[in-house]
């Protein structure tokens, strides 16, 4: 698991990554960045075995943290994650989020 600057996330996305939300269904509907799916990091045990071994995985959360620990357990098994370094309040500073 490594963390990236919320300014190359954009990088990630258009070169084919899977982007996850972590947060609650209710924090995703009220905004989000485009292209992620949500799956709550509540529910990443249940999730964890239908997500792509082909791609690599992008996390975020709202501050970096919960992404980081999603991000180790998900290493663990194998995939290959990545992790956005102050979550989704990093990344609206440097987007028209």
């Amino acid at each position: 698991m490594r963390l990236i600057a919320a300014s190359t996330l954009d990088d990630y996305r258009r070169s084919g990554a899977y982007l996850i939300d972590l947060r609650t269904k209710e924090e995703y509907e009220k905004g989000h960045i485009e292209g992620a799916v949500n799956i709550p990091y509540d529910f990443l045990e249940d999730y964890k075995k239908r997500l792509p071994r082909n791609r690599l995985l992008v996390l975020y959360c709202e501050w970096g943290t919960t992404s980081i620990l999603a991000g180790r357990k998900l290493s663990q098994y194998g995939y290959d994650v990545l992790s956005v370094n102050g979550g989704l309040q990093a990344y609206r500073r440097f987007s028209n989020m």
